[in-house]
């Protein structure tokens, strides 16, 4: 098993508002824009082959660097598994989510993208195995689950969701569905699977409500 030691102490982070990367959990992305291909390019020459994946700072008293926005504290670092190169020189990738990590302070140097200090610590459990919720009432989650997909006039593999584990049925739908930056940040920064179960309900009630917050489902 990977333990906090045998991860870097720097990585290269990527700033991307509503993106969100969850341990265990998978995110394609595309890569084209010259500081980002410098930086896969870099990635791919390292044994870890990590990518920070974090969200800028809405906060306007946060301090933000000369050449991008304040960065959230905590971010997802995920493996580069797989790729694939256009004619153009574009990348499609997937990174797998690996750990959350803590910024401790952005470091300087050449590369044209960002690199920061990290600290893994109180996040061990993200390199274990998969989390169950044992609480969770599946049933009630997907009549809920249901209606929102309907109001958003949404479609999906229902056989696919329901026969996913509750990890990665919380986490893909945590990733995926459309929320505000902030709500994604509140989803990763959550303690718990269950924690982030309950979270993931108030959000997807407080969407079918309009923004109204009474009634929320417990």
């Amino acid at each position: 098993m990977i333990r906090p030691s045998d991860l870097p102490d720097v990585i290269p982070v990527f700033p991307l508002p509503g993106a969100l990367l969850l341990p265990r959990a998978r995110l394609p992305l595309h890569i084209f824009e010259p500081r980002y291909l410098a930086m896969l390019e870099d990635v791919l020459k390292t044994p870890e082959r990590l990518i920070g994946m974090i969200q800028p700072d809405p906060n306007p008293k946060a301090t933000a660097p000369a050449d991008g926005p304040a960065l959230q504290k905590i971010g997802c670092a995920g493996r580069l598994t797989q790729f694939s190169e256009t004619e153009d020189g574009r990348y499609f990738i997937t990174l797998s989510g690996l750990s959350r990590f803590r910024i401790q302070n952005e470091v300087d140097g050449f590369p044209p993208y960002r690199r920061a200090a990290v600290s893994w610590a109180g996040f061990e459990g993200d390199l274990g195995q998969p989390i169950a919720d044992t609480d969770f009432d599946r049933d009630r989650f997907f009549a809920l689950l249901s209606r929102y997909f309907v109001a958003k006039s949404l479609d999906t593999d229902w056989d696919t969701l329901k026969d996913a584990d509750d990890e990665m049925l919380i986490n893909s739908l945590s990733m995926l569905l459309n929320f505000d930056p902030e709500d994604k940040q509140a989803l990763l920064e959550a303690p718990s699977l269950t924690t982030r179960r309950e979270t993931l309900v108030t959000l997807i009630e407080y969407a079918l409500r309009g923004g109204d917050d009474h009634g929320m489902m417990q």
